[in-house]
């Protein structure tokens, strides 16, 4: 069976960005927080979490390989539909890569953001680097259509369930009585504000895909296991307000009640980048340990295929919807999905707010 026409040319997936080489993370940072006034110590700080790793931050390997899994399912249904990669804050930058495929003919390219739930920095401030490749392009540049924000996609979902399975066979007892620690990137309170002008909020989000996978945990394993939602990654002003708990405060808190064994599921990142990397694999699991805890982490979605062929799925329904059919969202949970078209106020920080936004690393990626 010929699959459908696609109003498309490319699918761009839009990432943060990360340095590839020691000598790329200082410029790097450099490039993140221009304008910013973070003091150069302070920058020096934050590089030594990529020197953990080479200099090479690991969000760029994550990148190509999900470009890769996107191209084969794409494939494997008969989709003829390139799949490309640009970055807000390092090479390849979004803006040359959508140069290159307008000079090989692109005029419509479908766009796919690294960030699953709708914040400023997750998505509204996405929106706005793409609109201004598209400023700096001109004449030359595609239309630029951007797919809606994927939390509550089944996909995703499920695919973040099937992660903390294999996490709870690798903890002794295994998740009868267990505690998972959901963990997502923090957030100033300004910017959770405005995440819930016109929707869910950041944290709402959060909320709803936490209990949706323990109510599916529930009901395919027949056993209790007590969760709770923490954050990590912090930046900027101490003074500044952000989304707490911090992780490694939470963690000491369950320890107070009597928590013993933890299951760490990173449902706000796509990929073990450095967020995952340092804040959890390093520090939350040193916390843990200190306090006797055992605790395990789980996988982020990456490249199962859940979650890959739930992405092409909402590239086929955005498609369909294009072309005037009428297809429903598979989404799970309480919220319906967001639109295909961003409306105009949907995270929109005030004058004034942009102060807190997180800088550092690879932010909400």
């Amino acid at each position: 069976m010929t699959a459908p026409a696609l109003p498309y040319d490319a699918l761009l997936l839009c990432s943060f960005g990360g340095p590839n080489a020691v000598d790329d993370v200082i410029p790097f940072l450099k490039n993140v927080t221009r304008g910013k006034g973070i003091p150069e110590d302070r920058l020096a700080e934050v590089g030594e979490h990529y020197h953990h790793f080479g200099g090479r931050s690991p969000i760029n390997d994550q990148n190509l390989a999900l470009v890769t899994a996107l191209q084969q399912e794409l494939r494997s249904r008969g989709i003829a539909l390139p799949v490309i990669w640009g970055n807000r804050n390092w090479h390849p930058y979004t803006v040359d890569t959508l140069r290159d495929a307008s000079a090989f003919g692109a005029k419509r390219v479908l766009t796919l953001v690294t960030s699953a739930y709708a914040s400023y920095s997750g998505s509204r401030q996405y929106r706005e680097h793409l609109a201004a490749a598209v400023e700096t392009l001109g004449e030359d540049a595609p239309t630029i259509d951007i797919l809606r924000p994927f939390f509550n996609d089944a996909g995703f979902v499920h695919a973040n369930r099937e992660a903390i399975e294999h996490a709870a066979a690798e903890l002794e007892g295994g998740l009868a009585g267990a505690h998972i620690v959901y963990v997502t990137h923090s957030i100033p309170d300004t910017m959770q504000d405005a995440s819930a002008v016109t929707g869910p909020g950041y944290r709402e989000q959060h909320e709803d895909v936490r209990a949706t996978i323990d109510a599916d945990l529930r009901e395919r394993h027949g056993v209790e296991f007590t969760s709770s939602l923490a954050y990590c990654s912090r930046s900027g002003d101490p003074r500044t307000p952000w989304l707490e708990p911090d992780v490694n405060d939470h963690i000491e808190a369950l320890v107070a009640q009597g928590v013993r064994r933890i299951i760490f599921a990173p449902i706000g990142f796509i990929s073990d980048h450095m967020e995952v990397a340092f804040d959890l694999d390093i520090e939350a699991m040193e916390t843990a340990a200190e306090h006797g805890v055992r605790a395990v982490r789980a996988g982020t979605v990456g490249v199962r295929h859940t979650f890959v062929s739930g992405l092409v799925d909402m590239v086929l329904e955005r498609a369909a919807r294009e072309r005037g059919e009428s297809v429903e969202p598979h989404v799970l949970g309480t919220f319906p999905a967001f639109p295909d078209e961003a409306p105009a106020d949907s995270c929109r920080m005030r004058h004034g707010e942009v102060t807190g936004i997180p800088v550092l690393a690879s932010v909400l990626d």
